[in-house]
């Protein structure tokens, strides 16, 4: 039976908490002179994003090479998806090439279990839709574990996830993983951006929280999936949910500052986060590399990792 990653909740607690230390693993890897190892060799990794991308498509395009796995990337806009070519027949298309694994993004939920099923090569989920985006929590609990130098047990961890989280995967698959290793997540939003129902704490306050949490993770507007009059206009919004220069001085010395790009500064970001300590933002983009390696490495891998 091919494994897959395709969300948190399927992948599983013991299943993350290897995945967690064997990014540790790639971390190590990838502060080498040389951080390139064989352990992909011979395997092709192809990576069909049917949405715009810069950090998950660039970084699990270098996470392929740095295991020595060729790569294929499909530019969806010079592709035959264009001339009417149905989703089906391009996976099926690429798969008769000798594809070992397709990471896939796309604007519709489920598409990655609708992939599994045309073809025997693992699927890892690089965005559906508003539904999940597990690389992405993979690395955020990798970068939260790296910083508060902290094993797999993240109870006691207080999280604000602030922002658009009706519309966002994001929000959905960090606040997963960040329940699984066992931390406290609030999320921070106006009632119209929040999910219909759900079993995390709400709270429209974002003044009451700043202070009094160990991670505060923004999220930008997902205005490409958004209707109408959701919120009254963006400069109320920012005034109540942005992060601000008196809130970014409210956030604790030891917080950490975390958000999954892009930024929209002057909507969510009113500072610049490059001048905060506490700032992840890009830690997150290296410890994707890491993450992503891992995924591939679990996947696909056979042997060890070293050079």
């Amino acid at each position: 039976m091919t494994l897959h990653f395709r969300s948190i909740e399927e992948a599983g607690t013991e299943r993350i908490h290897r995945l967690l230390d064997l990014t540790e693993h790639m971390a190590a890897v990838g502060r080498r002179p040389n951080p390139k190892v064989p352990a992909l060799r011979g395997k092709t990794v192809c990576n069909l994003f049917f949405e715009d991308s810069t950090r998950t498509r660039m970084s699990f395009d270098l996470a392929a090479k740095r295991l020595s796995a060729d790569t294929m990337t499909l530019a969806v806009s010079s592709s035959s998806v264009n001339k009417g070519e149905s989703l089906r027949d391009t996976v099926e298309t690429l798969d008769a090439m000798g594809v070992d694994a397709f990471v896939v993004r796309h604007r519709t939920s489920g598409v990655p279990w609708q992939v599994a099923g045309w073809t025997p090569a693992a699927v890892i989920n690089a965005g559906d839709g508003w539904h999940a985006h597990p690389t992405q929590a993979l690395l955020d609990a990798y970068t939260i574990r790296q910083r508060r130098e902290i094993a797999n047990d993240f109870s006691g961890l207080k999280v604000a996830v602030v922002g658009d989280i009706r519309h966002s995967r994001v929000a959905r698959s960090t606040t997963d993983i960040l329940q699984l290793l066992g931390a406290k997540v609030v999320h921070v939003a106006p009632r119209t951006l929040l999910p219909p129902t759900s079993d995390v704490a709400t709270t429209s306050n974002f003044d009451d929280v700043v202070g009094e949490v160990d991670v505060v993770y923004m999220l930008r507007m997902q205005r490409e999936r958004m209707g109408a009059g959701l919120v009254p206009n963006g400069g109320e919004y920012s005034r109540r949910f942005a992060l601000d220069e008196r809130r970014a001085s409210a956030l604790r010395p030891d917080a950490l500052l975390m958000h999954p790009g892009p930024m929209n500064r002057g909507v969510e970001m009113m500072v610049d986060p490059t001048e905060l300590p506490q700032s992840t933002i890009l830690d997150q983009v290296t410890n994707g590399i890491a993450a992503r390696m891992a995924v591939l490495f679990e996947l696909l891998g056979s042997g060890g990792i070293e050079e």
